[in-house]
């Protein structure tokens, strides 16, 4: 997968892409991630790219040409990239969601800045996506989120197969409900300063083990995401 970031900040992006899992795909060539300055597309001898936005009000407003321009040139690149606006009027970015984008031949993901960007520019976008219900300075933060949710899902680039299916919002449940949160998980030592790891999980019966995180999962998300389960009466405690 190639994913184009389009940004008035390229640098913010040097440290997520250059350390840990994301930089061990790209070194293995499981995806490539290149990053664009809309700077270097605007016509304005100032390298500007905002204006103040017509019928007055607050800030500035991104432009549409620096914009329409950055995206033409990186489409040539990646033509068959799926183009996203990183926008808190867009689409709740969820782990369903990152699957389906983790599918994708491409992506360019366009960080917005400002008070906004010119309505136009959503003319130039497949989707809009947005990371929560709160405003960050700018979109380059949930683009970073949006690259590490995708690439972490590509076929290849977690140490264990599984490793994606068996975490929070993974688990499937009857009549497409979201996924359930993760069981809770331990390791050595057994017993620490009087706290003990549950004994059924040192029994070696997997059957066992993988009924109790079941019932582990479905109670902690009744607990703590109660909205993540619209019909509990419908989920089998048992395998």
């Amino acid at each position: 997968m190639r994913i184009d970031v389009l940004t008035l900040f390229p640098r913010m992006f040097y440290g997520v892409l250059g350390e840990s899992i994301i930089k061990r795909a790209i070194s293995s060539k499981k995806v490539s991630v290149h990053l664009h300055d809309i700077r270097d597309y605007t016509d304005d001898k100032h390298r500007k790219v905002d204006s103040k936005p017509f019928g007055g009000g607050p800030g500035m407003v991104m432009g549409i040409q620096p914009v329409f321009e950055t995206v033409r040139s990186v489409k040539k690149q990646n033509p068959f990239a799926k183009v996203i606006l990183m926008s808190p009027q867009g689409e709740l970015l969820n782990q369903k969601k990152a699957r389906c984008l983790s599918a994708e031949k491409g992506l360019i993901v366009i960080s917005g800045h400002y008070e906004g960007v010119d309505e136009r520019i959503r003319q130039l976008v497949d989707s809009e996506l947005s990371v929560g219900d709160y405003i960050l300075t700018g979109g380059e933060l949930p683009a970073m989120t949006v690259i590490d949710a995708v690439i972490r899902l590509i076929p290849g680039v977690l140490g264990h197969s599984e490793s994606s299916n068996v975490e929070s919002f993974s688990y499937d449940l009857p009549a497409g409900q979201t996924g359930l949160l993760e069981y809770p998980q331990y390791t050595r030592p057994a017993a620490f300063c009087g706290m003990e790891a549950p004994e059924i999980l040192l029994c070696g019966n997997h059957k066992l083990i993988s009924r109790w995180r079941k019932q582990m999962s479905i109670l902690r998300t009744m607990e703590r995401r109660p909205d993540l389960i619209k019909n509990i009466k419908q989920i089998e405690m048992g395998d």
